[in-house]
């Protein structure tokens, strides 16, 4: 089950019940033990049109972020999320392909995304933008030695992220 109390993995999954998209929620409150490796869950196993089944990892980030400076298209991930995903990628098989999915609560009057295709949820707006987990970890950067923490270039991220309609609507093309 989704952390109901996560409002950004709350809203993706409203989002895919008001699609009609088949997903699976991931039970989160515990970490997979892996031939003797620790793997931080995923979130969602969602099925596309495409022949292909994601294996998602909701990344939740305000649009922009910062209250003084506003920052926009922050993607960061912990290595940990990199590592555990291309795990859990490698175990599922070719027929899986593992992502990020930024979910934006939009909070300022500019959004990722066209108007019509923002998502309405418990008085918020979301965007929800996917990024395949090859494509960020080619171009993921450390931005956090104390967190371990990495993000894309906002320039990458613009050019190889897509709304996430996309990756559910089309046949999807898988990258190495």
């Amino acid at each position: 089950m989704a952390n109901r109390d996560n409002h950004y993995e709350a809203a993706f999954e409203e989002y895919l019940r008001s699609r009609q998209v088949p997903y699976v929620a991931v039970d989160e409150a515990k970490r997979s033990r892996w031939a003797e490796v620790s793997l931080k869950s995923l979130d969602f196993i969602v099925s596309s049109t495409g022949g292909i089944g994601w294996l998602i990892d909701v990344k939740g980030r305000r649009f922009p972020s910062g209250d003084e400076q506003k920052q926009y298209w922050k993607n960061w991930s912990t290595r940990d999320d990199l590592v555990s995903l291309a795990q859990w990628e490698k175990l599922f098989g070719p027929q899986f392909g593992a992502m990020f999915v930024f979910a934006y609560n939009i909070v300022g009057d500019r959004a990722p995304l066209p108007r019509e295709e923002l998502f309405e949820f418990r008085g918020g707006i979301y965007a929800f933008i996917g990024v395949r987990l090859g494509d960020y970890a080619r171009w993921a950067r450390p931005i956090s030695p104390r967190w371990d923490t990495l993000a894309m270039p906002a320039t990458q991220f613009r050019e190889l992220a897509a709304p996430f309609d996309c990756f559910i609507a089309a046949p999807a093309a898988t990258t190495a």
